[in-house]
């Protein structure tokens, strides 16, 4: 055995053996929790597009939070982009599409919702992001978020949302993020924009 440790092989083959070891765990772990974590996304999504058209939910009951989701949204196809269908109290609330672009970090990623005719943003929410805790990614936090409801979408173009004090300002940017505020804001008028376009040409009156 003394030996045996002072080969040249010795540390070779241990290297080798906790590595398969480690891989082997690390694979084990991966199967037994890849439901459970499908189901937590799928779960986060759901409350993404409950919160964009501004439907209650409970935070931590996944199964009433499915049922709000089946009861109130439909997933709809058009040109070749899933969105979502709204209804509550029998009423259309309107649409919610995904949203994404460049951030400072890495690619922003999230929903918007607008109302049936196109004319009103309902919401915004983000889901995946790489920007700076307390910095720009502060886009999580509800001040920023909510700021986001009702803004008017008729009599513009391109340039839905600007930051005050301009003129046209409709939302506040985030202080010392001024690069992940002007990426959110780009990102969201430039896919506002394209949305709209392809809901002129859209027929859903079979879905």
């Amino acid at each position: 055995m003394k030996n045996l440790k002072k080969s040249f092989s010795y540390p070779i083959i241990f290297m080798i053996l906790i590595t398969a070891f480690f891989t082997l765990v690390l694979s084990l772990l991966n199967y037994t929790t890849k439901d459970v974590v499908a189901q937590n996304a799928q779960t986060d999504e759901w409350k993404t597009l409950l919160y964009v058209f501004d439907i209650d939910y409970p935070e931590d009951d996944d199964k009433r939070i499915e049922e709000l989701y089946e009861k109130h949204l439909e997933q709809l196809e058009v040109e070749d982009t899933t969105i979502y269908k709204a209804e509550k109290d029998g009423k259309e609330l309107g649409y919610a599409f995904p949203v994404e672009g460049n951030g400072l970090w890495g690619t922003i990623q999230g929903y918007a919702a607008v109302d049936k005719n196109v004319s009103t943003l309902l919401g915004v929410d983000f889901v995946s992001h790489s920007e700076t805790p307390g910095l720009g990614g502060r886009i999580d936090e509800m001040w920023f978020k909510d700021q986001f409801r009702d803004i008017d979408l008729e009599g513009q173009s391109e340039n839905y949302l600007e930051y005050k004090p301009a003129t046209d300002g409709n939302i506040d940017a985030i202080t010392g993020a001024t690069l992940t505020s002007k990426s959110v804001k780009n990102i969201l008028n430039e896919d506002i924009e394209e949305f709209k376009s392809i809901m002129k040409g859209a027929d859903l009156s079979g879905k």
